[in-house]
């Protein structure tokens, strides 16, 4: 988090410490009702097991009442409830130390940078056409890139795209990845590899002659993949892995992910010395392949198949990141990922012309329908976890924009905020009121609407630490697969958006015009503007821009 930017874990670890006891004994609240009362809570069986008969000493309630820090929220009291020992926070205070400009990403400490990090997407390399099965990784990857990007992590996406219906429909979801260019040096990295086949132990020549049945065309060795595994102590891989006909296609996917990967290790090089890299490692970096469960086979054998040619450092820190099937209700024949589109795109316009009439039509709207329709398929793809299966029911109309499950509901409330501020700024202009002040100047014990610390203590408070969890790539400790909490954003805005609906559906935030109404008009829209950025900057990890109309 920030410095000088109050947060949730730095706030639950000086509790923690407070009571002088290890492990977390604290609990942060959101729902509600529990927040009229308080907003942390040591619950009473936590206690139970820290301290002789659930007594706290006198010592460590003060201990707790006198935490101070810039990274810790102001407090005002700590009392014991029958739910455990609870504590509120100074609302008001904590409103003008949170509604100060957005922190970006703190800069990890001298040592501990990140090595970069390569997502591998096959679904891009094999299919003549894409289908809904293929885009769900695509998305995944692509959004993961930009959480990674926002953390100051290096990434590097492969394979470039060369296909231009892929690039196409791709270009319409907003998703921004490389493309092949020429002038490519992998004749050669294909022929360095063919020579190590050559060489490898658990390779034999493909010898064709008398009696030897015929091998499928372009098929140039034999790997035995399942004694390198047993040889090497690899755990994970499937146990079916066998003998594996390598193929140039197969060396042409391992040569552009070399080439990569020396890429990605230059760059990183200059950008840092050798000597911050963890110990026997030398410069690496991370390499995911981001695979849906029907090529996760094949990808194992590409990465048996590299770590067998290419060992290294590189090849032995590969990951898999499998997502979950894709299943299609009722398909009247396989679909493609620009069909998928078209279909959203039309219940997205016919929703919108019932909502707004023969505005809906207008030339104006297309690129609205559009972003809502890469709305609505991007939080259908990523707002469910990656290891779960995904339903698409291609005939069901509900998709709308009031649909509190779809990204076009989303991008409905971000455009609200936009109209708010359009508002406020003609007003402004026609002297109905005084410019916004600045934050110094607000009175922020105006807010009392249980809405507005909901929106503060939920949402604006925790959203850096949101960003850095999502971003997180855990290492497994066995096997070849992570998981990673990539629905964590799109849940974030879709519950964002309905706590700032219900808000804004009770609330009048631009009142009448008279002196005495200003102070909370300036502290709601000062609130509401952090709200904003907050839906700007999650939708940017998206790839989706914010709508000024909707």
């Amino acid at each position: 988090v920030g410095e000088g930017r109050p947060g949730v874990a730095a706030t639950l670890r000086a509790l923690n410490g407070a009571l002088g006891r290890p492990g977390a004994l604290w609990v942060k609240e959101s729902g509600a009702r529990n927040l009229r009362h308080r907003d942390f809570l040591a619950p009473r069986a936590a206690l139970g097991a820290a301290f002789p008969g659930g007594q706290v000493p006198p010592e460590a309630v003060s201990a707790v009442l006198s935490l101070r820090g810039s990274s810790v929220l102001p407090l005002r009291g700590c009392r014991d409830t029958p739910a455990g020992l609870a504590v509120q926070v100074r609302r008001p205070e904590a409103f003008q130390r949170l509604l100060g400009p957005l922190p970006g990403p703190a800069l990890p400490a001298a040592g501990a940078r990140e090595s970069p990090v390569v997502l591998h997407c096959p679904a891009l390399r094999c299919p003549a056409v894409l289908r809904p099965r293929h885009l769900r990784p695509v998305l995944l990857a692509d959004h993961l890139a930009q959480l990674l990007r926002a953390q100051g992590v290096g990434v590097r996406l492969v394979p470039a795209l060369a296909q231009e219906g892929s690039s196409e429909v791709l270009r319409q979801l907003h998703v921004d990845w490389p493309s092949s260019s020429g002038g490519s040096s992998l004749p050669e990295a294909v022929s360095a590899l063919k020579t190590a086949l050559g060489r490898a132990p658990c390779a034999t020549a493909c010898e064709q002659g008398p009696g030897t049945a015929a091998l499928p065309e372009g098929v140039i060795g034999k790997v035995h993949l399942k004694s390198f595994v047993e040889q090497q102590g690899l755990v994970g891989y499937d146990p079916n892995l066998d003998v594996l006909l390598v193929t140039e296609g197969m060396l042409r996917s391992l040569a552009e992910l070399q080439q990569v990967v020396q890429q990605c290790l230059v760059s990183d090089s200059v950008a840092l010395p050798a000597s911050h890299f963890p110990e026997g490692l030398g410069s690496c970096c991370s390499i995911v392949h981001v695979v849906n469960c029907e090529e996760e086979f094949q990808q194992q054998q590409l990465d048996l198949l590299w770590r067998i040619l290419d060992p290294g450092a590189h090849t032995a820190l590969q990951k898999h990141l499998v997502c979950g099937p894709v299943k299609v209700t009722n398909p009247s024949s396989p679909i493609g990922a620009d069909q998928y589109f078209q279909l959203r795109k039309h219940l997205m316009y016919e929703a919108s012309v019932m909502k707004y009439g023969e505005l809906a039509q207008d030339e104006a709207w297309r690129e609205v329908i559009d972003t809502l329709t890469a709305a609505a398929i991007r939080f259908e793809m990523l707002s469910t976890a990656h290891r779960s299966q995904i339903t698409l029911d291609l005939e069901n109309s509900s998709i709308s924009t009031k649909g509190t499950k779809s990204g076009a509901f989303v991008m409905y409330n971000c455009a609200r905020l936009a109209t708010l501020f359009d508002s406020f700024q003609r007003a402004v202009e026609q002297g109905t009121y005084p410019p916004l002040p600045p934050v110094s100047e607000l009175n922020f014990s105006c807010l009392r609407e249980e809405g507005e610390w909901i929106l503060l203590f939920n949402y604006l408070l925790p959203f850096p630490e949101v960003l850095q969890q999502a971003a997180q790539l855990p290492t497994p400790s066995k096997g070849i697969r992570i998981t990673a909490n990539t629905e964590t954003v799109c849940k974030f805005l879709i519950q964002l958006s309905m706590d700032f609906s219900s808000y804004y559906n009770r609330v009048h935030v631009l009142g009448e015009p008279f002196p005495h109404l200003f102070d909370q008009m300036f502290a709601r829209l000062q609130l509401l503007g952090a709200v904003r950025d907050v839906f700007h900057s999650a939708l940017a990890t998206l790839h989706l821009p914010p709508l000024s109309q909707i």
